[in-house]
């Protein structure tokens, strides 16, 4: 200890100065031995209130959390304050690795896909992240503090927190029924509770649309099963003349057609949706697939009623070949298939003046009302369920049509009004269009 000496040498001095000073006072007044003890004692005194004022100076910096540089006063008290301000610089350090620490961990919350939210032992709310706000409708600052169940009301949720048995999530409704929400609560600590919400309402959609599509897939086969399990019996137990049994193989040929139709768009639609996106760099000639779409359309028409294709040569289309006769197919057969005898179908391809591809299919058929268009293209969905079936419909075919124009990055748009035919309208994006240099340039007629 480096400084006791000093001080031990400067208390002597300082008495002994004291006593000195004493003395000569006390010889000149008579009382030298009383006076050299007084002036001991001042000096001892001095010495002390000198310390004192060192001591105050360095206790103000203290009481000032260390701020600024530490007093100089020399001896014991620059000790005492250099070791001070190292143990403050070492606990500001600290403190400045755990704020970062916990700033980088709060950050990893926020960017977390789920929902958190942390809960005091009485349930209050400490902190959330912005997920959490979304999902149950909160202010990250103004609800700091207030009781979770006092603002997240759902009976569910009140009942799961009342009973305290957290070993499974949740499901309640979010703000406003926008979403679905499951929440599962974790104890921590001393009575801290983790509350973590996950937004499952695409989840519940699809889960939805797969109990849904099981279940028409389900009642479509059901049907022509059936009547082909009649057709049988009746053909083993019954004596048919050869005019019945003909007729009973030509239903039991026409329930099979439409269940092979069935498991076809099945398959297509399963191969649409479990497929990479077509190629952007295999370009399909426009002219060839109308020429087979053509050739199906008439096929199907027997003559019943006029196709005319509007398509000027040389277009080219970026993707698949299969997946788009697929979809213009689907929309010729449906015009053909809901137009009287007699009415005409016209089929459009062109070129828009900012390079995007327009494949049209207009028909002066029966029409659709308004309220069903926003659902043609959902799986089984049929306008009127009978005339669908009677037609040969799976209700597939729209649904196909919208997957292959969405792989394409395009749109597909539908006009329609009952008793006035529909226009279904296919966008090809400018990216996946092109038309040929070397193709003769000729108007737009139909041929």
């Amino acid at each position: 200890m480096p400084w006791l000496l000093p001080r031990l040498a400067g208390s002597v001095l300082a008495t002994w100065a004291g006593m000195v000073v004493g003395a000569e006072v006390g010889d000149w007044l008579g009382w030298p031995a009383l006076c050299m003890g007084i002036g001991a004692a001042l000096g001892l005194a001095a010495i002390t209130t000198l310390d004192a004022l060192r001591a105050r100076r360095v206790l103000d910096w203290l009481r000032g959390a260390g701020q600024g540089s530490a007093p100089a006063e020399g001896g014991v008290w620059s000790e005492l304050t250099y070791r001070f301000e190292r143990l403050l610089r070492a606990r500001d350090r600290a403190l400045s690795d755990e704020r970062q620490r916990l700033s980088q961990f709060l950050q990893a919350i926020e960017a977390s896909p789920n929902g958190v939210l942390l809960l005091d032992a009485e349930g209050q709310i400490d902190w959330c992240n912005a997920v959490a706000a979304d999902h149950f409708g909160l202010d990250p600052v103004r609800d700091r503090g207030q009781r979770v169940t006092n603002l997240l009301r759902a009976p569910a949720f009140v009942a799961h927190m009342q009973q305290g048995q957290f070993d499974h999530p949740v499901t309640v409704p979010g703000p406003l029924g926008r979403h679905t929400l499951s929440v599962t609560v974790r104890p921590y600590g001393d009575g801290l509770k983790l509350v973590l919400s996950q937004d499952i309402t695409e989840r519940e959609r699809s889960d939805a649309m797969r109990r849904d599509f099981v279940a028409n897939v389900s009642h479509e086969m059901r049907t022509p099963l059936t009547v082909l399990a009649g057709f049988v019996e009746t053909m083993a137990t019954l004596p048919l003349t050869e005019v019945e049994r003909q007729r009973v193989l030509r239903l039991m040929e026409q329930q099979t057609t439409r269940m092979q139709t069935l498991l076809t768009d099945l398959l297509t639609l399963a191969q649409l949706e479990g497929s990479p996106r077509p190629p952007a760099d295999q370009w399909v000639s426009v002219d060839a697939l109308m020429a087979q779409v053509r050739a199906d359309g008439e096929a199907l028409s027997a003559g019943r009623h006029r196709l005319v294709f509007h398509v000027p040569p040389g277009g080219e289309i970026a993707g698949s070949a299969t997946e788009l006769l697929s979809a213009v197919g689907n929309l010729v057969t449906n015009a053909v298939r809901y137009t009287p005898d007699g009415g005409q179908i016209d089929v459009h391809w062109r070129v828009r003046a900012d390079g995007a591809g327009e494949i049209d299919v207009v028909d002066n058929g029966v029409g659709i009302d308004r309220e069903h268009i926003p659902r043609l293209t959902e799986r089984f969905y049929r306008v009127d369920g009978s005339r669908s079936r009677d037609t040969g419909g799976t209700g597939l075919g729209l649904s196909i049509v919208k997957h292959v124009v969405q792989r394409h990055g395009g749109e597909l748009d539908i006009e329609s009004e009952r008793g006035k035919g529909s226009r279904f309208r296919i966008v090809v994006p400018t990216a996946r269009v092109r038309v040929r240099h070397n193709a003769a340039a000729v108007a737009d007629a139909p041929r």
